[in-house]
Formats: structure tokens, sequence, C-alpha cells
């Protein structure tokens, strides 16, 4: 009989625990920590952010509705055939984002979204932190591109192939600068600073981060995928 209530006293005490842990993470946690708030673009980027972009590729109507929220201008697209190596799935043509690209983007919803995310999170708050001037245009080599990785014949397609990446070169600034990651990444100046801040923050945000310090490919701009390696170099 003592057992038993000592076993009922357990099991309650567990329940309260979890239920107290509950109630804290939905109502005391900041939403950028906060897995169970929905993602909005004014969080700043918290341990919760690369996990509530994920969840957008189950959740495309929400991915959307975000985009919306945001208020992002674009054009959906319509899903490719089943099966195609290269093609789109929930993704769009970005028409207006926060600030202007120098090439043309088709994206799916997710990658969108982080991207928009990293721009109004970072971007622009580490432009006014290391620079005298804001930026005016996000420097690209694209975004979607039907080819395998490294543009070889053979082996895997890249996230490119999918719309799922997108090639960062530079910013450029209202007071005509331009920053570049061939140009100044590694050095220890306003502008090295802020592209390694960039990508910090890219690290936080994308699943995969690619950059100068992972191969000579990209010595000359970060790649950015939603693609869940984890590899932030």
């Amino acid at each position: 009989m003592l057992l038993n209530i000592v076993k009922w006293f357990a099991i309650s005490a567990t329940l309260i625990a979890i239920a107290s842990l509950c109630w804290f993470l939905l109502n005391l946690l900041p939403p950028q920590h906060n897995p169970f708030r929905p993602l909005a673009i004014e969080d700043p980027i918290g341990v919760a952010t690369h996990q509530k972009l994920n969840a957008f590729d189950r959740r495309p109507d929400a991915c959307f509705d975000f985009l919306d929220d945001s208020e992002i201008d674009y054009v959906q697209l319509p899903d490719s055939e089943p099966g195609e190596a290269c093609g789109f799935f929930d993704a769009l043509t970005l028409e207006r984002s926060l600030i202007p690209y120098s090439t043309p983007l088709q994206m799916t919803c997710t990658q969108a979204s982080a991207v928009a995310v990293w721009e109004r999170q970072s971007l622009m708050l580490q432009a006014k932190s290391y620079l005298e001037s804001p930026p005016a245009q996000v420097l690209s080599y694209g975004s979607f591109s039907c080819r395998r990785v490294y543009g070889r014949q053979t082996g895997r397609y890249s996230q490119h192939a999918t719309g799922n990446a997108i090639d960062i070169r530079g910013v450029e600034l209202k007071d005509g600068t331009i920053i570049t990651v061939k140009e100044h990444w590694g050095e220890n100046t306003p502008e090295g600073r802020f592209l390694e801040a960039l990508r910090d923050d890219a690290c936080r945000i994308f699943g995969t981060v690619l950059g100068p310090e992972y191969n000579a490919a990209h010595a000359d701009h970060f790649h950015l995928d939603m693609n869940q390696t984890g590899i932030c170099r």
C-alpha cells in the first residue's frame, strides 16, 4: 500500500514537472527560443529559428503565410513532375524582398523564408554594426541552376537543382561601396568582420553554409542552403 502511494506521488510529481516545463516554454521563453511559437520575421535569430524554418518543408501553406506576413512579394511556381532531377516543389520567384538582388531568384518557399530571416536579422543589423552605409543590393550568383555538384558531368545533383540554395558573393552599399567575399574575406577590417558575422549568422539559420574556409570552389561566395548537413565553414 505504502509503495503504491509513493509511486503515485512520484508519477504526480513527474506530470506536474512536465506541465510546468510546458507552461514555461509556452509563456516565458522568448519567441526566437520557443519552438512552439510561430516564426515571425521580427524575431531575432535564436535556438529555435532553424527548427521552425525547417518545419516549413512539411507545412508549405504556413511557409507562404510567413512570407505574406513578412510582406515579401513573390510569384508562386507550379510544381515540377515527380522524379525529375531538376525542378521545383512549393517554390517561387522572388519579386521583392527587404533588399534587391543582383540576379533573379527562384527558390523553394523554405529557402526563401530562410533568406528573408537572414536579410532582416543578420544583413541589416550587421551592416549597422560594422559599416557606415546600409546595404542597397545583395550581389548574388543566383539560386536555381539545373546542374550537378561543382558542375560535374556525373554524380549527385546540387541543391541549386531544386531551388534549395543561393550563392551570395557580396553586398553593394548605398554609398556605392562594394564588399565581396573574394576581396574582403579574412581581412581584419570592418568589411572582413562584417562578412564573418554574416557567415556566422547564416550558420544558425541554414542547414549548410559553405564559404572560403570550405574549399577553393567557394573562395568568392557563400553557398547557403537548407539541406541538413550541419556544415558551417
